[in-house]
């Protein structure tokens, strides 16, 4: 099989695996996105009228930033130090939540995978996004990297 010069087959496996993991992630955030427009959308009408389909206008969508905690380079740390950082971290995403900048946030549940958490941030650009994302503990202790993505979806939407 044809490598990169200096990429393993390891390496090769695991991005295809997060790649796959980050299409799936998609792709189910947009099933509830769309469900939770539908189900909306049929609670408002009447019943006795029959259902009309809304357009979503670019005053009904926003653009959010999908962050993803990945495994840093540092995580070698002692148990009593990790577990400062990740209280440190728990603090950060929750004052992120109280202050309105963050609407959802969680880890993955399999342990193996380089993503271990994905948060939905709410701020007015991507810079803000990335400013935020670096200043939580975690971050800067290196234990966690971050790739941030932007989505646009419907204002306001929730999971249910």
């Amino acid at each position: 099989m044809f490598t990169k010069p200096g990429v393993s087959q390891n390496q090769l496996k695991r991005k295809s695996k997060m790649r796959k993991l980050i299409f799936v992630l998609f792709v189910f955030a947009c099933g509830i996105n769309y469900a939770q427009q539908t189900k909306t959308l049929s609670k408002n009408k009447p019943s006795s009228k029959p259902k009309e389909s809304k357009s979503l206008d670019k005053e009904e969508m926003k653009t959010y930033y999908l962050v993803f905690l990945k495994s840093g380079p540092n995580r070698g740390q002692d148990s009593v130090t990790a577990a400062e950082i990740q209280k440190g971290h728990m603090a950060h995403l929750t004052k992120m939540y109280n202050e309105g900048k963050m609407d959802l946030a969680g880890p993955i549940m399999k342990k193996e995978q380089d993503i271990r958490g994905i948060c939905v941030y709410n701020v007015a650009s991507l810079e803000e996004a990335k400013a935020l994302a670096e200043s939580d503990p975690a971050v800067k202790s290196g234990r966690l990297i971050v790739e941030i993505l932007p989505w646009y979806s419907m204002k306001g939407a929730v999971l249910r």
